[in-house]
């Protein structure tokens, strides 16, 4: 009779199998706790040494983050842009808060010892990250990127703002999280996921909104902007563009008080949430106040830096009503650009005299 042979290969076999499904496994779960922790205060304690070595992709695939554009080559933002940034910074400490550049490329060698005060002063902030803004990326796989390859940047008058409002757009339908213009000063969190800001009854801004990834609304935006694309007119592509595409989905009607209205789960917000000095006003933001507001119905506060003709500034010591912004939300640009930046000066004058 012949016997069956046993095989004493196949229990290491399967032993050798297991360890490597186990260790598969590992590395598999490893990689989701790491994107979670990205979003826990853990992970921010141990950057900014580890955050240069992340990915926008790694940072923006959260869909929590908050972003800012600055669509100028300027590589030195300035103390409103700082401010606004590291105000967003204080307020949504558990959040990713990215500045784009468009002046920043994979070449640029800024860091924490920077020449440009800012840009260290922000890169030196956990949950910051500043990433070059590379159009041509942000456009692919959106109704954007053929009028991108189209456009000729030279030609158009106001290629600055257009080219802000199309980035905004694909980035926050991409990857999802809140938008918000680099005049912004954040005071509280914004409680809502899907929302538009009201900069008046009936009409709204696209200085700062909040979207889910792969929102209907932002792709509908996005076909009208190039469906509706005149660059001549500022504000086509972007204030108007929202209140245009809004009025074909709700009943628009005026505010009676703080209150804010919805339609189609997006929430239309009280002109007091962000823009409680309107722009024909905004010149006040830059005056002493006998008694100064506290701005209890607002979650950020626009400074119309686009009205700001004559470079109205935060001068240390003025007690204006953004001084005292600055102080509050940003002490940090204030200490850094404002009071130091002064002394500098002062040296200076000294030094040549």
């Amino acid at each position: 009779h012949l016997c069956p042979r046993h095989d004493t290969k196949g229990p290491g076999k399967a032993r050798m199998l297991k360890k490597i499904q186990i260790c598969l496994c590992f590395f598999f779960v490893s990689g989701i706790l790491y994107e979670i922790s990205l979003l826990s205060g853990c992970f921010f304690s141990y950057v900014p040494m580890s955050k240069h070595f992340l990915t926008p992709e790694q940072i923006l695939n959260l869909g929590k983050s908050i972003i800012f554009l600055e669509t100028t080559e300027r590589l030195e933002p300035p103390p409103l842009v700082s401010c606004s940034v590291e105000s967003a910074a204080r307020i949504y400490r558990d959040r990713p808060i990215i500045l784009f550049m468009k002046g920043l490329t994979n070449d640029t060698a800024l860091d924490l010892n920077s020449s440009y005060a800012a840009f260290s002063l922000l890169s030196s902030m956990k949950n910051v990250f500043i990433f070059p803004l590379q159009m041509e990326t942000v456009f692919q796989e959106t109704p954007l990127l053929q009028w991108y390859n189209q456009v000729i940047p030279e030609q158009e008058k106001n290629w600055v703002h257009v080219s802000s409002d199309a980035s905004r757009l694909a980035l926050i339908w991409k990857y999802g999280g809140i938008y918000m213009d680099t005049d912004v000063i954040s005071i509280r969190p914004i409680p809502e996921e899907s929302f538009l800001a009201a900069q008046k009854s009936r009409f709204s801004s696209n200085g700062i909104f909040g979207f889910p990834a792969h929102h209907k609304f932002i792709w509908d935006c996005m076909e009208n902007f190039v469906l509706k694309y005149n660059g001549n007119i500022w504000g086509n592509q972007g204030p108007f563009l929202m209140t245009r595409m809004l009025k074909t989905i709700c009943n628009l009607t005026d505010f009676k008080g703080t209150e804010d209205h919805s339609c189609q789960n997006i929430s239309f917000l009280n002109p007091q949430r962000f823009y409680p000095i309107p722009y024909p006003a905004w010149g006040r933001y830059y005056e002493v106040w006998d008694k100064s507001p506290n701005f209890n119905h607002s979650y950020a506060l626009h400074l119309w830096n686009f009205m700001n003709h004559n470079r109205k500034a935060v001068v240390a010591g003025s007690n204006t009503l953004a001084e005292k912004l600055y102080k509050a939300y940003c002490p940090t640009t204030y200490e850094d650009l404002i009071q130091n930046a002064e002394v500098r000066d002062f040296t200076r004058s000294e030094d040549v005299a």
